[in-house]
């Protein structure tokens, strides 16, 4: 699995950040989501999916190796 986030489409929520902090941060001038760790560890897959389900924008795609990201 592998995480990236549409600065474009990033509102700024912090829902995924709220969700999986171990993952994903925001930036300090204008709270777009950020990646900590592209490739997250598998015990945090089930929280990182949340946090895509809850991403108001859908600004956070996930693939996996061989797959166009989606």
């Amino acid at each position: 699995m592998r995480i990236t986030v549409d600065a474009e489409r990033c509102v700024g929520s912090g829902m995924c950040v709220l969700t999986v902090g171990e993952v994903f941060d925001q930036r300090q001038d204008d709270g777009k989501a950020i990646v900590l760790r592209p490739e997250p560890p598998a015990g945090t897959r089930d929280s990182v999916r949340e946090a895509v389900d809850l991403c108001p924008a859908a600004a956070i795609a996930l693939s996996t190796p061989g797959t166009p990201v989606s």
